[in-house]
């Protein structure tokens, strides 16, 4: 396996100065990496599965050190091995950052499942958006979503989609590998937002996460899907999560709106193949370093958003992409500030990371949290100390597992 450079194209509907302004980063930011090239076009658009395609049914297996943090809860391990992952009793919801379970279902994420999953919508009220005027700047105009270029293994090979259960039903979110320091070549890290993975304040974890890079690598329509296999829908197969972290600010105050947590609306994954194999960087070929010095937004330059917007007037099928300069966004005056782009994506893009080139390199340097519910723009997080010790806790921990 063997990564490039990205090098994807971006296009601006606002007009002739925007694009003289991003010209110079359209050569730059991109999310190209070429996965086991052969030379042959053919094997190239059709990476090899790595993941089982059995039927597949609910039976778990419970590793004994996840049966025994269940135990601990009160849980019944054999009724949660018969399908008692499937209820939800709020009274034993695992909420704290050290209760995450997630044991895998093998065959439980088949393409039907995967199509039918929601998105976990994060609509800001007004009124929270106009909190912090002092410091927020003007609201940007929208800018028009467009579609990757395909196939996305290609074109945008780290990023994917974030699959889980909630009490609500199936969900879907956006993600994208990055690179694990402590494992050059070798990471099993994604990056997306903490409300795909824990539902904040009052909640908890949330059930049989899973990743799967590439989603539709075709772009094919919900037409042409409708009796897609797994190999079109996932390419590159699928990758649960044996551990999640996020931030405690978003355990404690996170919630459907965002909240005080929205400012702290982060998650790092570790994840291992359904059915074993190579690491998922070895897998894809591409990962993304991720920048922790959260440049002001005057001075990041242009910033590009790329996810799955699955709510209205888009399906959740096709990866789309978003590229403006950032504004701030303020949510109160204890709080940092978030980065605002405009951009039309909403729910199921959340998660989705944030791009921008620094010293002639790619890097994440945010993922999608929250917008308002006329879809006109995107708010992400600035990843700081907290967000690098989150993440510099789980290279060192779980990163060669």
């Amino acid at each position: 396996m063997r990564s490039t450079r990205p090098r994807p194209s971006f296009a601006s509907r606002r007009g002739r100065r925007r694009v003289l302004t991003v010209t110079g980063v359209v050569a730059a930011l991109a999310l190209t990496a070429t996965a086991c090239e052969t030379g042959d076009d053919k094997a190239a658009d059709k990476p090899a599965a790595t993941a089982s395609e059995a039927a597949g049914n609910d039976q778990v297996e419970v590793p004994a050190d996840i049966a025994d943090k269940l135990k601990d809860h009160g849980i019944d391990v054999d009724q949660w091995k018969n399908g008692a992952w499937k209820d939800w009793d709020k009274d034993k919801w695992l909420s704290e950052a050290q209760d995450f379970v997630n044991p895998v279902i093998k065959g439980l994420w088949k393409p039907e499942r995967m199509k039918s999953a929601k998105d976990p919508d994060k609509t800001i009220a007004a009124k929270d958006a106009s909190a912090g005027q002092g410091t927020s700047d003007p609201a940007p105009s929208p800018v028009t979503a467009t579609r990757e270029k395909t196939p996305y293994h290609k074109n945008a090979a780290p990023v994917g989609k974030v699959f889980f259960d909630s009490p609500k039903g199936s969900m879907v979110c956006s993600g994208t590998i990055v690179k694990d320091p402590r494992n050059p070549g070798k990471s099993n890290l994604v990056w997306t937002a903490g409300h795909c993975v824990h539902a904040g304040g009052g909640g908890g974890w949330y059930r049989n996460i899973a990743f799967v890079p590439a989603y539709n690598d075709l772009g094919k329509s919900e037409a042409q899907l409708a009796n897609a296999t797994q190999q079109e829908i996932a390419p590159y197969g699928q990758y649960w999560a044996d551990w999640a972290s996020t931030s405690d600010e978003w355990i404690k105050n996170g919630s459907e709106t965002g909240g005080a947590g929205a400012a702290y609306d982060y998650a790092v994954l570790h994840v291992k193949p359904e059915s074993g194999g190579k690491s998922l960087e070895e897998t894809v070929g591409a990962a993304l370093d991720v920048d922790f010095s959260t440049p002001s937004a005057a001075s990041a330059g242009s910033m590009g958003a790329w996810g799955y917007p699955a709510a209205p007037p888009y399906n959740g099928l096709i990866m789309h992409k978003c590229l403006d300069r950032p504004g701030r966004l303020s949510l109160g005056a204890q709080l940092p500030t978030m980065y605002r782009i405009g951009c039309t994506m909403t729910g199921g893009s959340s998660g989705g990371g944030w791009f921008r080139v620094v010293g002639g390199t790619t890097k994440l340097v945010s993922n999608t949290s929250i917008g308002p519910a006329d879809n006109t723009w995107l708010a992400g997080p600035q990843l700081g100390q907290g967000a690098e010790a989150i993440f510099d806790n789980m290279s060192k921990q779980y990163g060669d597992k």
